[in-house]
């Protein structure tokens, strides 16, 4: 599709790659087969062909109006359609590029968000990117729980559903990797990150946290601050070079939505001068726990003991950003079928939960329905537990069902002992 870019975009970094991408799309349609929204919706505004067909109208400097950023908000960004695009349209990026256009060009002519989508977003940037902030608040709201709005009470889990770390391994290893804590993991499920500890433990690696690093920008970027983004992008490189100089072999990610954004600094970064070559070998270096584990795959095999009863059948929910954004599929389930694990796969598994990072509170009415959907296909495979790795899609459907959600590491983790 050719587009003739407005003056505002002509030889900048974002105009040439918008204009490349959508030069590659050929409206076939494939993609609106398997866009969650455009399923529930109907509306050929509210899928990847028509949200093209608007961004391009953007681009080449046609008016914006609510509408435009309407059907862009209702994105959930699961990039379902780049998986099954046959052209290769990069459709992730250009919302990107699109979203931030879209909001700074409405707010150039005064027209602004309602004030409760602002604070809202706001509320997401400044909260949820700061650990120790966020940590607080969701003790403050676990403690009154109960008097929350319905809204409200189901991103809140409850005092009873909080797992315990237990142990960090204290061991030494020669060999080491880089581990990215989080931002809302730490609080939400600090199980996570310890049970991979101990996991890489067992097998002769080292997690090593650098506690300079935060937020992997995924929150402010997706939200159309960019800049904070890139700035959070930057401080997290700093925080792991003096320990990829000193040789860590990897930066495990246990969160899938990070590792797509980690994998994505060196394209993000790739005009500044000064990170550009660091964000890259940063990007070359980051692996989903998933893409670690199997290459000890006999070691854990030797490990592990007879599989704990309430584990044996699980049902496995493949996160978008694991399955789209990384392209990554079979790894996990591949590694629990090795241990003695039953792992069913639900109908239509390559579909969206919901949760879609910040979607889920932005968006809430379209995250339920796809939530609800998701849960009922999960639970038809009879499962004694859902097993998923984002802690974003593990919050949102253990919020709409009483089977225990967990990450699949934990799982593994479990059968070690």
């Amino acid at each position: 599709m050719q587009t003739t870019l407005a003056d505002f975009l002509r030889n900048t970094p974002e105009g040439e790659e918008a204009q490349s991408i959508v030069g590659k799309c050929v409206h076939c349609g494939f993609c609106t087969a398997t866009c969650p929204t455009y399923q529930l919706l109907g509306d050929e505004l509210d899928g990847p062909r028509g949200r093209i067909y608007l961004m391009k109208q953007v681009f080449e400097g046609n008016a914006i109006t609510e509408s435009t950023r309407l059907h862009l908000d209702r994105c959930l960004t699961c990039r379902n359609c780049e998986s099954t695009c046959p052209s290769g349209v990069r459709y992730g990026r250009l919302v990107d590029i699109g979203r931030k256009i879209v909001d700074d060009k409405l707010e150039a002519e005064g027209i602004q968000r309602p004030a409760g989508q602002r604070i809202a977003r706001w509320v997401l940037r400044e909260g949820l990117t700061r650990p120790k902030l966020f940590s607080t608040a969701l003790r403050l709201g676990q403690m009154v729980r109960p008097i929350l709005p319905d809204a409200l009470r189901s991103k809140v889990p409850a005092l009873s559903q909080a797992a315990e770390p237990g142990a960090w391994p204290r061991n030494v290893h020669a060999r080491k990797m880089l581990l990215l804590d989080g931002c809302v993991q730490p609080a939400m499920s600090p199980n996570i990150n310890a049970a991979t500890a101990r996991v890489l433990d067992r097998v002769g690696v080292q997690l090593v946290l650098a506690r300079e690093a935060g937020c992997c920008g995924a929150i402010r970027f997706h939200t159309g601050d960019h800049d904070g983004g890139l700035d959070n992008m930057r401080r997290n490189i700093d925080a792991w070079w003096p320990h990829i100089e000193a040789g860590a072999e990897a930066i495990v990610m246990t969160a899938s939505g990070c590792g797509a954004m980690v994998k994505d600094y060196g394209h993000l970064l790739r005009n500044d001068p000064k990170y550009a070559e660091r964000a890259r070998r940063v990007s070359a270096l980051t692996r989903d726990l998933s893409e670690v584990l199997p290459d000890f795959a006999n070691d854990l095999h030797a490990l592990a003991g007879a599989v704990p009863r309430d584990s044996r059948r699980v049902a496995y929910h493949p996160p978008c950003t694991l399955q789209h954004g990384q392209q990554i599929r079979g790894k996990v389930e591949a590694l629990l079928t090795g241990l003695g694990v039953e792992v069913k796969l639900c109908a239509d598994s390559h579909l969206c939960c919901g949760s879609a990072g910040t979607y889920s509170v932005l968006q809430p009415e379209l995250a339920y329905r796809l939530r609800d959907d998701k849960l009922g296909k999960l639970q038809a495979t009879q499962p004694e537990a859902i097993v998923s790795a984002n802690i974003g899609c593990i919050t949102h459907l253990q919020s709409g069902t009483d089977t225990p959600v967990m990450h699949w590491v934990e799982l593994v983790d479990r059968m070690l002992g």
